[in-house]
This record gives structure tokens, sequence and C-alpha cells, in this order.
């Protein structure tokens, strides 16, 4: 049996630029992503705002750590730590199949459901801010919507570590140039800094956060269409473009 790299030398076929791979992916059932992760955040907060406003044990107040004292408040961070919901589409906006696209939904369903099975069964919260912050804009607003609680683990940083590891994958097998990759990473980080930043997590949040989001993302990597063909070769990427 002859590998994916012979057969287009012998073909004399030139895989496709990185561009192509990435634009093809953009635009293959571009509506039904866009509606779909829409529909799927609105889901997810509805659950996270019920058992926010609605514990169902008592309340636990997460415990401040060095971290957390060396932080300071920095407001100009909300812009990042809101960012998270345009993110958190272009990992799902990248898959390239029906399948891929319904699998990835799976994966990111299961690490949401777990993350409210946690807030029911075990409600967090930080401790109150010791500085007033309704000052600042924004913030007035996303203390109102986005309160204290469902703390641990942060959601926020489990779902862009998710996304972080789905996109450096995509972005592996596409071949891009460095800089994408080291954006993704960028990107992700400024995240998870900012949930600590502007004061709606603390570290073992963050921290939790992680484990949960990195718990299913590497599973994720191994169980789901085409992951065998993608271990055995390394044009794998090539092969599934030229066959859309």
């Amino acid at each position: 049996m002859h590998s994916p790299i012979s057969l287009n030398a012998a073909s004399g076929a030139r895989p496709p630029t990185w561009t192509a791979d990435i634009w093809l992916r953009v635009r293959r059932h571009f509506l039904l992503k866009a509606v779909g992760t829409t529909v799927f955040t609105w889901l997810f907060f509805i659950g996270y705002f019920h058992l926010l406003r609605n514990p169902s044990f008592p309340i636990v107040v997460m415990p401040l750590t060095p971290l957390d004292h060396l932080i300071p408040f920095q407001a100009f961070l909300l812009g990042p730590y809101l960012s998270l919901w345009v993110y958190v589409g272009i990992a799902p906006g990248l898959q390239l199949t029906f399948r891929e696209l319904v699998v990835y939904g799976l994966w990111i369903g299961g690490l949401c459901v777990t993350g409210l099975g946690i807030f029911y069964f075990w409600p967090t919260q930080i401790p109150p801010l010791a500085i007033d912050v309704s000052g600042y804009p924004g913030f007035a607003m996303l203390q109102g919507v986005d309160a204290a609680g469902n703390a641990c683990p942060s959601m926020h940083v489990a779902v862009a570590i998710f996304t972080a590891i789905r996109i450096e994958d995509v972005l592996r097998e596409a071949r891009t140039p460095a800089f994408w990759r080291v954006l993704n990473w960028a990107w992700f980080a400024a995240i998870a800094y900012s949930t600590l930043a502007v004061k709606q997590h603390v570290a073992l949040d963050v921290a939790a956060g992680a484990l949960l989001g990195m718990a299913f993302a590497l599973p994720s990597m191994r169980w789901r269409p085409g992951a065998r063909e993608r271990r055995d070769s390394p044009c794998v990427g090539a092969d599934i473009i030229r066959k859309h």
C-alpha cells in the first residue's frame, strides 16, 4: 500500500496551501456553525444562571492564594475577558466535515454539562472584592450578569483551553505559519490571566478550570472522526482538502 506522500509524489499533485485549507474549513457548514454555536451558548447560560441564582447546597467561598494577592485589579483587561465569546467560535468554525462538527459539539457539551454538574453539587464563589469596581465602565453590568458564584472550576478557562488545544490541532495539521499558532496560545493566555485580573476568579478556580478543559480536550483529539488516519499520515489534512 502506498503512503499519501508517495501517491502525491507520483501524481505530481501539490498539497493545498494552508490558506486554502483554513478557508475551506471556515466556509463549509458556515451557517450551521454560526447558529449552532449561538444556540449552544444560550443553552449553557440558561443552566449556568439557574444554578447561579438557585444553589442547591451551601455555597463554599474559595480561598485566596499568594498569587491572588500578587495580581492587582486591572480594568483594561475586561476586553480580553469578554473576548472569550468570540474565541470559542473559532474551533467549531474550523471543523471541516459535519461529523467532525457534531463530535466536537458532543465533547464540549460534555465539558459544559460536567461543569454545571459540579456547580450543582458544589456551589462556590469568590471572596468579596476589597475594592469598588462599579465605577469602571462595563464592570457594573459584568457583576450584575456574571456574579461571583459558579467560581470553581472556572468555565471561562475550561472552555478557553479546550478551544486553544483544538485550534492548535487544526493549525498544526494545516501547517500554518508559527505566528498563528503563537497568536492562538497568546489569546488563550490573555483570557486566562484576565479572569484573575478582573477579579472574576481566583487562582484555584483557574487551575481547576484548566484541568477540566484538558480532561476533555485531550481525549477529544483521540476519539473523533479520522483520528487513526491523522496518526498514520502527516498529510491527511491535504488529502481531506483534495476530497472536498
